[in-house]
């Protein structure tokens, strides 16, 4: 007689946790939007927006998401033309929460137009000419100072401009409120891009990674 044989217990897929982005000012739904370097599948997007009509995961302000986001819940914060949309006392606070929402070893990544390199434009005599095309069409240096003129006209009072950074402005706040590191870079279309650090991330491993998708910022010393 054959013995018996007890079919083996199915072996449970182990879970793997992904990191989790929180991308600030997220707008419609729309995975192109993110980044390259959260487009992984190791990590997994958190939307947060003041406009209920985008659906974000998460609706509050940046100034105060305590309501919304526990201290050090996100590996990563990604910030894309946020910024210039608050008022100038409400920049400090609301960097102050991008570092409270951090864990020890996470990041913000924050790109916004660059006023310095727009007033060379307006300098020019091309305040009105469409200098980079966006996908809601072109953008001008009018635009970049007081916001997208065509989704104000809509009636997307959100889109307004409020504030404005130079390199050394942007670099010098983040630094004010407290994160260990500040790396600043310009873009190829009128724009800045700060990476601030928390004070145990792998910093030559960010960069590594982000030198992949072409945001080459200088290694520390």
């Amino acid at each position: 007689m054959a013995a018996s044989q007890t079919e083996p217990a199915p072996i449970e897929p182990q879970t793997v946790s992904k990191k989790r982005v929180l991308h600030v000012g997220c707008g419609a739904p729309n995975p192109k939007k993110l980044h390259m370097i959260f487009r992984a599948p190791a990590w997994q997007e958190v939307r947060l927006d003041i406009d209920p009509q985008v659906r974000p995961d998460l609706m509050s302000t940046v100034v105060d998401m305590k309501d919304v986001a526990a201290d050090q819940s996100f590996d990563a914060l990604w910030s894309s033309h946020n910024i210039e949309h608050l008022y100038d006392h409400e920049v400090l606070p609301a960097f102050a929460e991008f570092r409270r929402i951090l864990r020890p070893d996470g990041f913000a990544l924050i790109t916004c137009p660059d006023l310095q390199a727009v007033a060379g434009l307006i300098a020019e005599g091309r305040l009105e000419e469409g200098v980079y095309e966006a996908p809601s069409g072109p953008v001008t240096p009018l635009d970049m100072i007081y916001g997208f003129r065509p989704s104000i006209a809509a009636g997307n009072d959100f889109m307004g401009h409020r504030t404005g950074f130079t390199t050394e402005r942007l670099g010098r706040l983040l630094v004010e409120t407290g994160f260990a590191e500040v790396r600043m870079i310009k873009g190829e279309s009128y724009d800045l891009w700060a990476l601030a650090l928390m004070p145990e991330i792998d910093a030559p491993r960010l960069m590594t990674a982000l030198a992949r998708t072409g945001l080459k910022f200088q290694q520390g010393d």
